[in-house]
């Protein structure tokens, strides 16, 4: 009798995990979302207006970019819709509001990744084209290659049709004015604070994809060529299935020497942290070294962090777990 009682038990918890394994998959499966971001930095001079406007902008691109996964739409196309839709506003810091370098000429760059097999696209340094972001995922599926720049890239959007505009397209009377005071700064020898500005979205999709893009102007009054953190696979893109996925915003260079969009899923895949504690973890790491930024990350299961040491981030989320969620500060 004990015997048999004691078998029936071990079936029953036999069937007991089986039905939390499947349920737990399940729940894994209908899981999908995205975050996105629109840059960190100095945003304290920010006008109550602006800020309207910003909000707004994030609120329209999540709506219609989880409209995207919620109707079973790739998490690639998530997030190329959301950076092409901050790239066609002058809000942000890359495409048609991108940044001056110091000969007062706009060089963009751009990354996407895709996490089901790593397979990546990124272009630096080019200067006419409307959407980078939309060339990097060019470069990812019709290359052998993964990253382009400057002339070569701008060669290959032509020769794939991808939209070529004329350099005034990107004038900015604003952006103008603030590589001026950035000019006058070091001839002051003040600290230059406009560093940041990059905009990016992870998404994960119902079929459990998960993907990552990120764009940006770089710095105003940087060195023409200069390449930051944006296009470099791991830096500032990162996507892994059934890890997690990663967009960074800050000051490149500290986030190419540390990797950081990477670490943030190493950290979850060798050390089991969670997504909070990875990516909240390492942006309180690179304060320590005086490195200034933010990121945006999801997981596998929609879990998703928006962590920044900087005065604020333009951020917003959207998953089937969570409300919309925007915020600057």
């Amino acid at each position: 009798m004990l015997g048999q009682d004691y078998q029936i038990r071990m079936k029953l918890k036999v069937l007991f995990l089986i039905l939390t394994l499947n349920m737990s998959l399940i729940t894994s499966a209908e899981s999908f979302g995205i975050v996105v971001h629109g840059g960190a930095g100095v945003l304290s001079g920010l006008s109550i207006e602006r800020q309207q406007e910003i909000e707004n902008k994030v609120k329209d691109t999540l709506i219609s970019a989880y409209k995207i996964l919620e109707d079973g739409g790739s998490s690639m196309d998530a997030v190329e819709f959301a950076v092409s839709e901050f790239e066609d506003s002058t809000l942000f810091n890359a495409g048609k509001g991108s940044v001056y370098n110091s000969d007062e000429v706009q060089e963009m760059d751009a990354s996407i990744m895709n996490g089901a097999d790593r397979s990546a696209g990124a272009v630096a340094s080019v200067q006419i084209i409307k959407n980078p972001i939309k060339l990097a995922r060019k470069v990812l599926e019709e290359t052998d290659h993964v990253l382009l720049v400057g002339r070569g890239a701008e060669i290959f959007a032509k020769d794939i049709e991808e939209t070529i505009v004329d350099r005034s397209y990107f004038h900015s009377e604003k952006n103008l004015k603030r590589l001026k005071k950035a000019k006058k700064r070091i001839s002051d020898n003040n600290i230059i604070e406009d560093k940041i500005g990059t905009v990016g979205a992870v998404a994960l999709d119902k079929n459990g994809n998960i993907a990552a893009a990120t764009s940006t102007g770089g710095m105003t009054n940087k060195m023409p060529g200069r390449v930051g953190d944006t296009p470099i696979i791991g830096s500032g893109t990162w996507a892994q299935n059934d890890v997690c996925g990663v967009s960074s915003t800050g000051h490149g260079e500290f986030f190419i020497k540390y990797q950081v969009a990477k670490e943030v899923c190493t950290r979850i895949e060798y050390l089991n942290e969670t997504l909070e504690k990875a990516s909240s973890d390492i942006i309180k790491e690179l304060l320590k070294i005086d490195a200034r930024g933010g990121i945006i990350a999801i997981d596998k299961n929609a879990n998703t962090s928006m962590p920044f040491n900087t005065d604020g981030m333009i951020r917003g989320s959207f998953t089937n777990k969570s409300e919309l969620y925007v915020a600057i500060y």
